[in-house]
């Protein structure tokens, strides 16, 4: 399964967009957590389309779906850490509910990939 190039994938392109608004999110984050929990988030975020990405560029299904489940993962800890910035009132609650929508749907496009690869592979 290959499309032409990664940025063809909508969920690179929705997992782009995440990122975008988590660098704008977390910008009026408190100076003292500019190496704590903004560091940490915007890593997170940044990991998900970077992950794609990459395993996009693997010669193989496998390799790509390995890099999609890193995707994921960095994926679950960007909805955590929206959700501790939510409850330490460094984010409105509405924002936080968007964002995790926003999480909710790049995790299902994910799972959706990583279910096409894994049934091809069985074939």
């Amino acid at each position: 399964m290959k499309t032409r190039h990664f940025r063809d994938l909508i969920v690179w392109q929705r997992s782009m967009k995440l990122a975008a608004v988590v660098y704008a999110a977390t910008k009026d984050f408190p100076k003292d957590e500019m190496f704590g929990l903004t560091s940490q988030i915007r890593r997170a975020a940044v990991s998900v389309p970077s992950n794609i990405a990459e395993g996009h560029g693997r010669l193989t299904d496998n390799g790509f779906a390995v890099f999609l489940g890193q995707a994921r993962g960095s994926l679950f800890e960007v909805e955590t850490q929206i959700e501790l910035a939510s409850a330490l009132g460094y984010m409105k609650a509405a924002d936080a509910k968007k964002m995790i929508a926003d999480c909710d749907e790049v995790g299902k496009m994910l799972n959706g990939l990583m279910n096409t690869l894994k049934e091809k592979s069985a074939h």
